[in-house]
């Protein structure tokens, strides 16, 4: 059993918190609304640092780059208080520049931006793609095992953050194709359930088809991933690329359409709420 800290208990820090927890570990939590903390069961503490103290690993999973740097090397952050062997884990997903800043901060740092979603967090199902030392990302590896499916070392500091940005900029494109494919199924007639059973087991299939064709059709939308939080992360993206020079044409205009969503009214809406500016 170790002693952990978690900071951020939202809809995703709360349940990998848990599993934490029930793995067998002895988890300290604290988040800004501390009625959230609370309803973790799990033992509060006041700040960041307080959580931090006496730790083997800490744990984040907040908001955005300014969130994140508040708790870490803010004047109550974590980095202060924590023991120097202890391994730091950044579940967020921000910008490639602040994990890099935190790992030049500290010896045994973590980018470890998760897919997944709540249900993935949930059922301890996460994808998690790890940037930093090798040393930082085998110190962390069993405690992520409670909560993750798969863990994937990809480089050094930074790394685990564009690798999320990959996977949002391909999630992008593939929600607007599902949105068009099933507006065009609607607009010529055909048996929507019918065409999903026909399309889905062939080279067209995506996660995003199988698990979001149905409640699309069905104009269901107040679950899963926020717009608001998908423009945060294609814009970490959009950004990310005019530094490295990448072209990207098709992220860059999903993210202008779900702008147009937001303007709808579909901000906390899901990702697939994309098909909403389509007419039916």
């Amino acid at each position: 059993m170790a002693r952990l800290a978690f900071i951020g208990t939202g809809v995703m820090g709360a349940p990998m918190a848990g599993h934490l927890a029930k793995a067998g570990h002895d988890v300290v939590v604290f988040n800004r609304t501390r009625a959230k903390a609370e309803a973790t069961g799990l033992s509060v503490a006041d700040t960041p640092a307080a959580a931090a103290k006496d730790a083997d690993a800490v744990f984040a999973c907040v908001g955005n780059d300014d969130d994140l740097a508040a708790v870490t090397l803010g004047p109550d952050g974590c980095f202060a208080a924590m023991r120097e062997e202890a391994v730091f884990v950044d579940h967020t997903t921000v910008s490639a520049s602040i994990a890099r800043r935190l790992a030049k901060a500290r010896a045994r740092v973590v980018d470890a931006p998760v897919s997944g979603g709540q249900a993935g967090a949930e059922k301890g199902a996460l994808s998690i793609m790890c940037g930093g030392s090798a040393e930082a990302v085998a110190a962390a590896e069993p405690f992520m095992q409670a909560y993750a499916a798969r863990i994937v070392h990809v480089d050094e500091a930074g790394a685990g953050q564009q690798t999320k940005m990959c996977n949002q900029i391909a999630i992008a494109g593939v929600l607007q194709g599902v949105a068009e494919a099933l507006r065009f199924a609607q607009k010529s007639g055909l048996d929507t359930e019918k065409v999903l059973e026909a399309i889905s087991g062939g080279a067209a299939q995506s996660w995003q088809m199988v698990n979001r064709w149905q409640s699309m059709s069905e104009d269901r939308f107040d679950f899963g991933f926020a717009i608001d939080w998908m423009r945060k992360d294609l814009g970490l993206a959009l950004d990310e690329a005019k530094r490295n020079g990448a072209v990207l044409p098709v992220a860059a205009l999903v993210d202008q359409f779900y702008a147009e969503v937001q303007g709808m009214g579909g901000a906390r809406q899901d990702t697939s709420a994309l098909v909403r500016r389509l007419p039916k």
